[in-house]
């Protein structure tokens, strides 16, 4: 058997959540590859709309096993109220989630470096959802980290405040009062006193060697959906660097994080919106800062299921798209939240960007780093609400030469759309 990914094309926020949980049926695993909970993975069930974080997006079937991978980094507090959120719905995670051993631990010490890092950059900042990612990544990667194995052991508060300590001698260096610092919107000493508590809590859970648990399953036949967190244009090495996340949201970042190898990949599901949307700060080439790009924020409820921040909103950007479904060598596309521009009269594509006159179709360096102007096409807009509709044949006219033209341009078929956050309101091919 393969293990078939599912990612984000763009900047984040693409609608993954919602693909998972409509996949979910297909698959017997589901396991998250990256990230931690800067993540926010919004699924609408029967009316109920749910934010998922650290959690994979099939926990909502009991007889699927969601897993947080070893390239994942987690804090307990964050996850420990995502258990509970989800408990108070009805969802026994006891029963079907399994953390990795090797899965990293966010500090409440790293949410303060974040938060140090953030302010001293001043308007060059990044735009970080200020959980702690950055700091835990880096951490991980200078071998200083804690994992959720350690947490078993005898000397883990060691562990911890040796972690802690070296965190604390970091930010003597910078000017920020530790003592007037809040996280979550309570002072750092209870907020520490609550992750404890979470980390005892969360031993009550199976905590695996996930890399033998997935390539155990693959070899008994399992069916495996990887879930990747951000977004491809986020990739720390092949986004929009030095704007982009700790981690690779690419089809690569599963290989190691899930410790499969690059043979036993599978189907790779690449989901994109039929517009762009960018939360935080760095290069948008085709960002709407007018009364288009408002009625997109709001009629597309684009504000960070993470932050709640207003997200940036632009046109459908080919040359990203393209250089994005490349990178992660995608099989099946998925374009969400048409909807969003039922009553649009016109709508555009970005198809190439120019460049001290010149155009280039691709996305390279120099695009995500210096000022470029979008070459539109413009389109007729489809003008009628896309309710009720469950084929590909019935789509509206203009919606059609819509999809027709993205997938010449990329040279893949769109085979699921989603017309609307339920799960009902998912067209397959």
């Amino acid at each position: 058997m393969k293990i078939d990914v599912l990612l984000g094309l763009q900047w984040g926020d693409e609608g993954k959540g919602k693909i998972v949980d409509v996949l979910t049926p297909r698959y017997d695993i589901i396991a998250r590859f990256q990230g931690g909970p800067n993540a926010g993975h919004t699924l609408e069930i029967g009316g109920d709309r749910h934010v998922l974080h650290t959690i994979p997006s099939g926990i909502f079937h009991a007889d699927k096993i969601n897993v947080i991978g070893n390239g994942v980094i987690a804090d307990p507090f964050i996850l420990h109220n995502e258990i509970l959120a989800l408990k108070a719905k009805g969802v026994q995670p006891k029963i079907n989630l399994r953390i990795s051993k090797r899965a990293h631990l966010i500090l409440p010490t790293h949410r303060l470096l974040d938060a140090a890092y953030e302010s001293a950059m001043g308007k060059g900042k990044i735009g970080s959802t200020l959980k702690g990612i950055g700091p835990c990544y880096t951490d991980k990667t200078a071998r200083f980290g804690i994992r959720f194995g350690d947490i078993l052991s005898s000397d883990f508060n060691k562990k911890y405040n040796a972690l802690k300590d070296r965190h604390l001698r970091i930010l003597e260096n910078y000017d920020f009062d530790i003592s007037k610092q809040e996280i979550d919107k309570m002072p750092v000493a209870e907020y520490e006193k609550k992750w404890f508590e979470a980390v005892e809590s969360l031993k009550e859970y199976e905590l695996i060697d996930s890399e033998l648990f997935i390539n155990h399953a693959l070899a008994e036949g399992k069916r495996i959906l990887a879930e990747g967190a951000q977004g491809s244009l986020l990739d720390v090495d092949f986004g929009s660097y030095p704007y982009v996340t700790s981690s690779n949201t690419i089809t690569a970042g599963v290989c190691s994080g899930l410790g499969v190898p690059p043979t036993a990949i599978g189907k790779v599901y690449g989901v994109f919106k039929a517009y762009c949307t960018r939360v935080g700060s760095g290069p948008f080439p085709t960002e709407l800062n007018d009364e288009t790009g408002e009625l997109l924020r709001q009629n597309g409820n684009e504000f960070g299921s993470t932050t709640g921040r207003p997200r940036r909103c632009g046109w459908l950007d080919l040359p990203a798209l393209s250089y994005a479904v490349m990178l992660n060598g995608v099989t099946d596309l998925v374009m969400m939240k048409a909807d969003v521009m039922n009553d649009f009269e016109k709508v555009k594509v970005c198809t190439a960007y120019k460049i001290d006159g010149m155009e280039n179709p691709e996305l390279t360096f120099e695009t995500l780093s210096g000022d470029v102007k979008p070459v539109y096409r413009s389109f007729e807009g489809w003008q009628t609400s896309l309710k009720g509709l469950t084929n590909f044949g019935v789509l509206p006219a203009k919606l059609s030469e819509y999809i027709r033209f993205i997938e010449r341009s990329v040279n893949l078929p769109i085979d699921i759309l989603s017309a609307g956050p339920g799960r009902e309101q998912t067209i397959m091919r």
